[in-house]
């Protein structure tokens, strides 16, 4: 299946369902003190590009959210698809679009952190050749996390 990935606002209420979705899944797999939800009104910002994902009838199927550092570095946020869309290339064609998103605005290293239990992602993220890494940023060890990079080079 073909997705075309574009940067959206996070204001309508497809995203807005795909970011419920995400809080859902996070719910079942770990406990409150783990949980770092993030809304549409907080992804509406400038340092922020919200990709979404659509099938060729413009269903939006997945999104994910890059957030500019501002120091060559963004790390990626909210990546879901949909359930009934997965498996079907969507996670992988949103991964791209953030990388060439990113590369366009001059960030040469994407992070991420990732929930254990979360092993469609990691296997994602490893398939596209993101290495582990220690954790960055305000982020602490922790027990359910992993922390992820690609250096992607730069757009010339």
């Amino acid at each position: 299946m073909v997705f075309c990935v574009q940067r959206e606002s996070p204001r309508q209420a497809e995203i807005e369902a795909l970011l419920r979705q995400s809080d859902q899944v996070a719910a079942r797999l770990y406990p409150g003190e783990f949980r770092r939800s993030l809304d549409a009104e907080a992804l509406d910002a400038p340092h922020i590009s919200v990709l979404v994902a659509r099938r060729d009838d413009l269903v939006a199927v997945g999104c994910c959210a890059l957030f500019d550092s501002g120091d060559g570095a963004a790390e990626l946020k909210r990546m879901i698809v949909g359930e009934r869309f997965r498996g079907l290339g969507a996670g992988v064609a949103l991964l791209e679009a953030a990388e060439t998103n990113a590369r366009s605005n001059g960030i040469h290293l994407i992070r991420m952190e990732v929930g254990i239990r979360n092993t469609e992602g990691q296997a994602l993220y490893r398939k596209a050749g993101y290495g582990e890494r220690a954790p960055f940023g305000s982020y602490r060890p922790s027990p359910i996390s992993l922390f992820f990079e690609k250096i992607i080079g730069i757009d010339a």
